[in-house]
C-alpha cells in the first residue's frame, strides 16, 4: 500500500488508516468486540500499518481493543490516538453529556488541553494500549482551558521523554493552528473531509497544504451514507448518532443516492464500489496523508483496503465533485 509522509515529519502512514471509532461502540449502536479484533487483525494482514483511535471512543474501551489486537504485531503498526477529552474528570470546559456508557450510568465529557491533564491522559492511553510509544498523539478538540503554548509545551515534554514519537492536532481551523504554530511542532491535523462534508477547503487545507502540514481525513465515507448501503427506509437504533443527525434525514438521503448513480460509471470503470470510489476521491486530493476508514470486521476491511488502488485522474475527481455539489 502507498505510504505518504506526515508533515515534515518523517513519520509515514498508509494512506488508509483503519479509524476505530466505531469499535468503541459509543455512537454507533454497540460493537462485537470478538470481530473489532479480528477486523484489527485483518488490518494489518491486509498492509492497513496504522490504527486512530483515542480515549473518547468507548471511554478507553477502543484503546483497550486495539492494544488486545495488536499483540505482537505493535512494531508492525503505527498507533494514533488523543487527548484532550476526558469523561473521568469534571474539571475542564463541559463539552457533552453521554448517556449510554460502559458504566451503565451518564457521564459528563469534559474539554481538557491543560499540561497535567495531558500527561495523566497520555499514561492512562499507553496503559491501555499496552505500548511504551504513541506514534502520533493527537489534541482530539480546540479548548480554551489552556493556552496554545501550555498545550504545546506538554506535548513537546513528551515527546522528549519518548512517550510520543511526533504530534498532531485535530479539529482545528487555520486560526488556531495559526496560534499553536509558534509554540510547538505539530506535523497533522484530523479533520472530518468527505464529498458531503467539504468545509476544510475554505481555510484549514489551504493553511496546511501551505505550511507543510498532514492532513488526517475523518469520516471520509460520511459515516457511511456514501456506501450506496443508506437507503430511505433503514432506521437507526436511539443509541446510534446517526439517528438524529440532519445529514441523515429521508430528504438528504435520497439526494446522497441520486449522486451515488450519477458516478457509477467511474466506479465501474474502476471495478470499485461507492465506499471505495468516496475515499479515493478524498485521497486524491492535494495535501491529504491518509483517510481514516473504520470497520466492525474483517469482511468490512478487505473491501476498504482497495480503496488504496483506485487512482482518479483530474476529469474524474471534478466529475466526482460536482455530482454531490448540483
Amino acid at each position: 500500500m502507498e505510504h505518504r509522509r506526515a508533515g515534515k515529519s518523517s513519520l509515514e502512514l498508509p494512506v488508509v488508516t483503519f479509524g476505530a471509532w466505531a469499535i468503541g461502540g459509543l455512537f454507533w449502536g454497540g460493537v462485537d468486540d470478538k470481530e473489532a479484533v479480528e477486523a484489527i487483525q485483518a488490518a494489518v494482514d491486509h498492509g492497513i500499518t496504522a490504527i486512530d483511535t483515542a480515549p473518547m471512543y468507548g471511554c478507553g474501551h477502543s484503546e483497550e481493543l486495539v492494544g488486545r489486537a495488536l499483540g505482537t504485531s505493535r512494531n508492525k503498526v503505527r498507533i494514533l490516538t488523543k487527548c484532550g477529552l476526558r469523561w473521568d474528570d469534571e474539571s475542564g470546559e463541559f463539552y457533552f453529556r453521554l448517556e449510554n456508557t460502559p458504566y451503565g450510568r451518564p457521564v459528563n465529557v469534559y474539554k481538557d488541553v491543560r499540561a497535567a491533564s495531558i500527561t495523566h491522559e497520555c499514561e492512562q492511553s499507553l496503559k491501555r494500549l499496552a505500548t511504551d510509544r504513541i506514534d502520533l498523539y493527537q489534541v482530539h478538540w480546540p479548548s480554551k482551558t489552556a493556552p496554545a503554548n501550555e498545550t504545546m509545551g506538554a506535548l513537546t515534554r513528551l515527546k522528549e521523554k519518548g512517550k510520543i514519537l511526533e504530534f498532531g492536532v485535530s479539529n482545528y481551523s487555520a486560526s488556531q493552528m495559526a496560534d499553536a504554530a509558534p509554540f510547538g511542532k505539530f506535523v497533522t491535523n484530523q479533520v472530518k473531509y468527505n464529498l458531503l462534508e467539504r468545509g476544510i477547503q475554505k481555510d484549514a487545507l489551504p493553511y496546511c497544504r501551505k505550511h507543510g502540514i498532514g492532513v488526517v481525513a475523518y469520516s471520509p465515507m460520511a459515516m457511511g451514507l456514501l456506501t450506496g448501503k443508506v437507503d430511505e427506509k433503514r432506521q437507526f437504533p436511539a443509541s446510534d448518532t446517526r439517528s438524529t443527525m440532519p445529514l441523515f434525514s429521508a430528504a438528504n438521503r435520497r439526494r446522497v443516492l441520486t449522486a451515488l448513480s450519477r458516478v457509477q460509471p467511474i466506479a465501474d470503470r474502476h471495478g470499485a464500489n461507492a465506499a471505495q470510489l468516496a475515499v479515493a476521491w478524498v485521497l486524491a486530493q492535494p495535501g491529504i496523508t491518509t483517510a481514516l476508514v473504520g470497520a466492525r470486521n474483517a469482511r468490512q476491511v478487505a473491501e476498504n483496503v482497495r480503496a488504496a488502488d483506485v487512482k482518479l485522474s483530474e476529469e474524474e475527481k471534478i466529475e466526482i465533485a460536482n455530482a454531490f455539489t448540483e
